[in-house]
């Protein structure tokens, strides 16, 4: 360790150390929790892609701020060997690019009052897009930015495109300052930079012939853009533009436009480039395609391919289920929790009816599926992830439940495993006065009746006395 800087640091704001690795390069040269991370062989980190591009060499001299004293740390890691540091935020300029478009289908311009603050911060970052799948406009780089994305090779990035016209894209993201699509995603191919993209679409805006032309124009990037996600728009019940979202016949109608583009794109590039999220099918009333349909595109983040997944490793539970029966004994590995309720959107409802009848039959057990209304948000926003636990509370407490309550666990994808009207799965436990479990599938849902969920709530009761 040394206590001399090449640069000048002193008034850089690097990145908080939030935990070192056991074993790891940083542990072994000494770094803690609460230092803070400026630079690597020089060269200020301003984020975590930073540190992966700058912390890939053998030799290292890391840049450390601990009580106020900048440091430095010489290190050696061996090819592929991680440094071994968790940071604070992945960002350590900002904690992220705010967007500056206003799109009437922005679920933050929908946003119910009184909700918790980050609820109502629009991000557009192309740093968790590279980093984390999010998808974002591109309409707010600088140039340092585009800079960074080429130097750095940031691929895959995921765009939302919604519209290639530009003007009805400058119109559609209500920001006449937003550059032309086209542009940009010629600059990104030409340096091999991959890109996803989706289209949300809203019925008499951006589809039909609009959609069809979007559609033409990327496939024209095909192979630097890799895919086109085709979402519909959600609308809470607090939008203020007049959009609307769509009917069953409209969507039977994008699936089968959709479904045209597959057939020849997959003739022609020997993928289906367009896909359709699970809505489109479960507004229309229509069957999921295939897992293979998605063409082993990891997509599932925007919603493609997570019903089908759950249809499909309903059917190993099954098997497992089977098994069991067959070996039953005095020793049964159920638990004396006979009755479960399961809770989910109303999108979902129909779905988790039917598997739960067959899990019933199989199981033995008494299976109710609550589907609740979001009150909060509007009947118009159906899925699960977005339900509140207020809602959740007052229809459970109004149809009754059983001995075991199971929620959705995308309720609760906030780092804190809360709801977006902050309510914890301990709290719906302690008000039910029931074991609360959380579940993405019906092999999350067999372990909770078998006791072996590694995420059930018990309902604590408070005592007299206590605050």
């Amino acid at each position: 360790m040394t206590l001399f800087q090449e640069v000048d640091l002193t008034a850089f704001s690097g990145g908080q150390i939030s935990g070192i690795e056991p074993g790891s390069v940083a542990e072994a040269i000494g770094l803690r929790p609460g230092d803070e991370l400026l630079a690597i062989n020089g060269e200020p980190v301003e984020d975590v892609i930073d540190v992966q591009f700058y912390g890939a060499e053998e030799q290292l001299t890391l840049s450390i701020r601990r009580k106020g004293e900048i440091r430095q740390f010489e290190a050696e890691r061996a090819y592929n060997q991680p440094l071994g540091l968790e940071f604070t935020h992945p960002t350590f300029d900002t904690d992220i690019r705010r967007c500056n478009n206003l799109c009437g289908f922005c679920f933050v311009l929908q946003m119910a009052p009184k909700f918790r603050r980050t609820l109502y911060i629009k991000d557009d970052d192309y740093r968790y897009s590279f980093l984390f799948g999010h998808y974002v406009t591109l309409t707010n780089l600088s140039d340092h930015d585009w800079e960074r994305i080429e130097t750095m090779g940031l691929s895959p990035l995921y765009v939302s495109v919604h519209v290639t016209d530009w003007d009805l894209r400058q119109q559609y993201l209500r920001n006449p300052a937003a550059p032309d699509i086209l542009v940009q995603l010629e600059w990104l191919a030409e340096r091999g930079i991959e890109v996803h993209t989706q289209i949300v679409v809203t019925p008499g805006v951006n589809d039909g012939r609009i959609l069809d032309q979007s559609i033409a124009d990327l496939t024209a990037f095909y192979p630097a853009v890799q895919s086109v996600s085709i979402v519909p728009v959600g609308l809470t019940k607090h939008h203020k533009y007049g959009l609307r979202p769509h009917t069953p016949a409209e969507a039977r109608a994008v699936i089968t436009q959709m479904e045209a583009y597959q057939a020849h794109f997959l003739q022609e590039f020997g993928s289906r480039f367009v896909y359709l999220t699970d809505e489109w099918y479960l507004v229309a009333g229509q069957e999921l395609p295939p897992l293979p349909a998605y063409d082993g595109q990891q997509l599932q983040e925007n919603g493609l391919g997570l019903t089908r997944y759950f249809l499909d490793e309903w059917e190993e539970v099954k098997g497992e289920i089977r098994d069991w029966r067959l070996e039953i004994s005095d020793q049964s590995p159920i638990s004396n929790l006979q009755s479960l309720t399961l809770v989910t959107g109303t999108l979902f409802g129909p779905v988790l009816r039917e598997t739960a009848v067959q899990f019933a039959q199989l199981t033995g057990a008494a299976v109710t599926v609550e589907p609740v209304v979001n009150q909060k948000l509007g009947e118009t926003i159906t899925v699960a992830g977005l339900l509140m636990g207020a809602d959740v509370l007052h229809h459970l407490q109004a149809a009754g439940y059983g001995d075991l309550v199971i929620l959705p666990r995308v309720m609760f994808d906030h780092p804190d495993r809360i709801t977006l009207d902050n309510i914890s799965p301990q709290d719906i436990a302690n008000q039910l006065k029931r074991p609360v479990a959380l579940a993405d599938t019906m092999g999350d849902v067999w372990d909770a009746l078998t006791g072996q969920s590694q995420v059930m709530f018990e309902p604590r009761v408070r005592s007299e006395g206590s605050s």
